[in-house]
């Protein structure tokens, strides 16, 4: 396996891109309305879209998108209250891996 470049590393997508992807993709949002996503937007309880189950599938997609695990327990009411909150999270899972 080769060892990336500087280059090829500024060309990979941020953890806050992946996650407006993935949330695209996972709840059928539009591009645009994922784009004003600040850390202060409400998502569960404010998404109709984000129920317990497109979470469930979202936590998946997270997992095998950004190569982590997360266990039950990690998850609580506050995971997804904003987008802030949900970020924080998926960033705090990443660097604890490496």
């Amino acid at each position: 396996m080769r060892a990336r470049s500087a280059a090829q590393e500024s060309k990979a997508p941020t953890t806050d891109q992946q996650l407006r992807i993935i949330l695209q993709d996972i709840l059928g949002l539009e591009p645009e309305l994922v784009a004003t996503f600040d850390d202060n937007t409400e998502l569960f309880g404010a998404l109709p879209e984000l129920d317990s189950m497109a979470v469930a599938t979202l936590l998946t997609e997270v997992e095998d998108s950004l190569s982590i695990i997360i266990d039950d327990d990690d998850i609580d009411g506050e995971t997804f209250e904003t987008y802030g909150t949900l970020l924080a999270f998926i960033e705090g899972k990443i660097a604890a891996t490496r």
